[in-house]
């Protein structure tokens, strides 16, 4: 930092003001001392800052497949609020070739230079409900169930299975079936219990769900299955790529969508991928989704102590795949 001040013309406390971002050094001064930094190499420590500022500026965050749609948008939303403060995310994966648990990834992600850690735990989670945070790194966990001792947030899935079979039912349909998700899932099995509760208390029959595994070729082949159920007039599926399979296996059994099966599924993925999408769906704010989180996390790092569990709702996108009974 004395060789940039030197080459700079400038105090070292002017440099340290460059680098901490600090708003009180005018723009010409600015450049100069970064022009400086250039020349000369320098990069500020983390392990410097951390001492002098008891923060690393990081968030580590812990996930399951990263390329699906959800996770990429939740991701998009969590660096995004992460950066307008000047933070960082340090970005790992679950070791799916043991049992997960939070205990190990929290270890892993503690040695790593964070000040707090996110667990997107869409999976099943052998020790979710007795994991104790680590003292002095918030951990915020994405995830529908509550837990004791760690703010959780997700988005309303049972919710989102009642927005769309309250929907179909104000169409007139009570013979909604439904494709859900794979097993390994919560989302899917929380979609498939809101559907389930959803016709139970409209008084409804309920017809088993057929399970797929979120493609649209696994909702193409229980789409062909279900064109031969005649009493369906109505299908509810969990994710958009499903339900698009099982419209166009419904259209090669000769059934038309809407008038003879209305169609509804979840995320609102296929918009700006399938031209002129007309998919009636569910839509998440992924992306909002993780920024609350970011900010969930950063109220918990300035002092905020208390335990919240937050669900986000939907909102139904109408477009053409619902019709009413005829």
């Amino acid at each position: 930092m004395a060789d940039v001040a030197k080459l700079a013309g400038v105090s070292r406390q002017t440099v340290s003001r460059v680098v901490n971002g600090q708003a009180c050094v005018v723009e010409a001064t600015r450049k100069k001392v970064l022009d400086a930094m250039d020349e000369l190499g320098f990069y500020p420590s983390f392990a410097g800052r951390s001492l002098r500022g008891g923060h690393y500026g990081c968030i580590g965050l812990c996930m399951f497949d990263i390329t699906r749609a959800g996770n990429v948008a939740t991701v998009d939303g969590l660096t995004s609020a992460a950066r307008a403060c000047g933070y960082a995310v340090t970005l790992t994966e679950f070791d799916m070739s043991h049992p997960v648990r939070l205990k190990d990834a929290a270890r892993k992600l503690a040695e790593l230079p964070v000040d707090g850690m996110v667990f997107n735990t869409n999976r099943a989670i052998e020790d979710f409900e007795e994991f104790e945070p680590i003292a002095g790194l918030p951990t915020i966990i994405i995830s529908v169930r509550p837990h004791a001792a760690c703010t959780t947030i997700d988005s309303d899935q049972k919710g989102c299975s009642h927005l769309a079979v309250d929907y179909l039912m104000r169409h007139g349909h009570r013979a909604i079936r439904h494709i859900a998700g794979p097993r390994s899932s919560i989302a899917a099995a929380e979609r498939a219990a809101g559907w389930r509760d959803a016709l139970i208390a409209a008084g409804v029959d309920v017809v088993e769900p057929l399970v797929g595994d979120w493609t649209a070729d696994s909702g193409y082949e229980l789409g062909a299955k279900l064109a031969q159920d005649k009493d369906m007039t109505a299908l509810y599926a969990g994710n958009d790529q499903m339900a698009l399979g099982a419209i166009v296996a419904l259209r090669d059994h000769g059934i038309r969508v809407p008038e003879d099966v209305s169609v509804v599924g979840v995320d609102d993925s296929l918009q700006g991928t399938v031209p002129h999408n007309r998919l009636t769906t569910i839509r998440f704010d992924m992306r909002e989704r993780g920024k609350r989180t970011f900010d969930c996390f950063f109220a918990e790092l300035l002092g905020e102590r208390e335990v919240k569990h937050i669900l986000l709702p939907g909102e139904l996108v109408e477009r053409s795949t619902v019709a009413c009974v005829s």
